[in-house]
């Protein structure tokens, strides 16, 4: 209807004329998402130590901590992202959310200085949360934006957009890693933090800088209201049949007498129809009911680009819950991977040794070297033999991730082995303390596999739910994939308490304080075997899936 569409028009900016392209706006919006991965990789990457060494915490309710911190903080944009979508608009809700984040960073600053209040740092933590829940699924969403699909140029700029974003959110990652965490081990946690609120701030002032470029997207209301409308209106028909043809489909129209759309036709641009989830078409049937009425009751009817969209969000629904175990093997390098760190050789000269935190850098370093590679050369090969414009769909690139996860996990178990093996060898393990003469460089293999894995799955992620996501609920997609991820964190504490508990039963309890005798490497086999079966799950999924497609039609 015309009203509708007026609700999600365009807001361009009064310097509109003078933009330059989508580029030119999106690089002012980058250097938020910059800012907030490098606070959050600097904290997230580091937080087990602070919490095992400065505030006493056992190993595992450390590592509980950490992985329900990342799950609330990964589950607050599903919140963030419907509001932005409802109520704010997207540029409003960064806005806002930078506001929160830039507050939560200094209240942490304080919280660990002279005042050395944990509570107060906790708090801060959550305050942080929420600010990423209006930040993560906004930001990139936005950038995409800026990009004019109906432009060639800067169409086919966007399509290389999500790999060169991911890159620049990796570089701000990946220095976090090296520089903030050197700083909270040899300097201290005051000044790191420290660090982490300025660049906060510098990159809100430069977002501000930039708002005469952005092409600013109203609010075109609440997404759920359209997704509750159809599930009522196909529930109050289940017995109604679904005949063939499309004449007896409310397509839409700017008149409310839906006994005159008996003859209409889809609306430009418009959502193909497709044939699964029949269920819910029933929504769409004009029956004697509707046709008798002279006003349409949104309850009662809805139409086909309404019912396709949902039919949209339910696909992607299953994929979803497959990807779980991804971020489950993922958030293991923030944990318990950054202890073993500890127990080995790191030293790098006479006078420097690495902090146990920042291996973890060399996988954004890998994923800096994997993605130019895949867009400028496996892309452009991979075209000459399946000839898809991306090379591969974007479900076979996650697939390819996943694989590729299950090896990095199967790769910690072995060097969990030989690390085990070492301390019995030289009579340490019950020594937790000690230092195994075993340089931390065992590690790097399975650092580097999983930054490949990111680049693929992870990329792919972003890709899939932005694109497959009705354009109103494009910040919502943007938070399903990262509540992925805050799913895995809190999977894999479900994971941590069965295993313990199952263990505990059967002999020595596994994942206890002494790393030696903690049976890390049972628990990653245990992690293999989950990836592996949710592996299997998301190729019969990704062979069933129905991609979207859009019906041009001449008017």
């Amino acid at each position: 209807m015309e009203e509708s569409s007026n609700s999600k028009a365009l807001i361009i900016n009064r310097s509109s004329s003078t933009r330059k392209g989508g580029w030119h706006a999106a690089i002012f919006i980058i250097s938020v998402e910059f800012a907030e991965r490098f606070a959050y990789q600097g904290l997230a990457s580091n937080l087990i130590t602070y919490l095992t060494n400065i505030l006493h915490q056992p190993v595992a309710t450390a590592v509980k901590n950490v992985n329900t911190w990342v799950g609330v903080s990964s589950l607050f944009p599903l919140l963030g992202g419907f509001v932005a979508d409802s109520y704010l608009g997207r540029f409003n809700t960064i806005l806002l959310s930078s506001f929160i984040y830039l507050l939560g960073m200094v209240l942490l600053t304080l919280s660990v200085s002279a005042i050395k209040h944990t509570t107060l740092f906790f708090v801060a933590l959550y305050i942080l949360s929420i600010g990423d829940g209006g930040h993560k699924p906004c930001v990139q969403t936005f950038a995409a934006d800026q990009f004019d699909d109906h432009t060639p140029q800067e169409r086919d700029a966007k399509s290389s957009f999500f790999n060169w974003w991911f890159l620049g959110v990796v570089g701000g990652s990946t220095l976090a890693v090296f520089v903030v965490i050197y700083l909270q081990d040899n300097v201290g946690w005051d000044v790191a933090l420290g660090v982490l609120a300025a660049v906060v701030a510098l990159a809100l002032a430069l977002f501000l800088l930039g708002i005469k470029r952005f092409r600013i997207e109203s609010p075109s209301g609440s997404p759920f209201t359209s997704v509750a409308q159809v599930l009522v209106a196909a529930t109050r028909k289940w017995c109604a049949k679904i005949p063939p043809g499309s004449h007896v489909y409310w397509h839409g129209d700017d008149e409310e007498d839906v006994g005159l759309h008996l003859q209409g036709q889809p609306k430009s641009h418009s959502p193909a129809h497709t044939d699964d989830f029949r269920f819910l078409e029933k929504a769409m049937v004009i029956d004697e009911l509707d046709a008798s009425s002279k006003t349409r009751n949104p309850w009662r009817l809805c139409s086909v680009t309404q019912v396709e969209e949902v039919k949209q969000v339910v696909r992607l629904i299953p994929i979803w819950f497959s990807c779980v175990m991804f971020f489950v093997v993922e958030v293991q390098f923030h944990t318990f991977v950054t202890k073993q760190a500890g127990t080995m050789v790191r030293s790098i000269g006479p006078h420097f040794q690495i902090p146990p935190a920042s291996l973890q850098g060399t996988i954004g370093l890998t994923i800096l070297a994997t993605i130019p590679i895949y867009d400028r050369f496996f892309v452009p090969l991979a075209r000459k033999f399946t000839g898809h414009h991306s090379g591969i769909t974007v479900l076979q690139r996650i697939g390819l991730g996943l694989f590729i996860s299950i090896l990095q996990i199967i790769v910690s178990a072995l060097v969990e082995m030989k690390r085990v093996r070492v301390a019995r060898q030289y009579h340490l393990l019950d020594h937790p303390e000690a230092v195994l003469p075993m340089s931390v460089w065992w590690l790097l293999p399975q650092h580097m596999i999983a930054g490949v894995a990111n680049a693929f799955t992870t990329v792919g992620l972003q890709e899939l739910f932005y694109d497959q996501m009705p354009e109103g609920m494009r910040s919502i997609g943007a938070a399903a994939y990262v509540s992925i991820a805050g799913v895995g964190s809190f999977a894999s504490n479900i994971v941590i308490v069965a295993v313990e508990e199952i263990s505990s039963k059967f002999g020595e309890k596994w994942l206890g304080n002494n790393l030696n005798r903690a049976h890390i490497d049972d628990f990653y086999w245990v992690l293999a075997g989950l990836s592996a079966l949710s592996l299997w799950v998301f190729v019969y999924l990704a062979k069933n899936f129905v991609y979207q497609k859009i019906m041009v039609v001449d008017t």
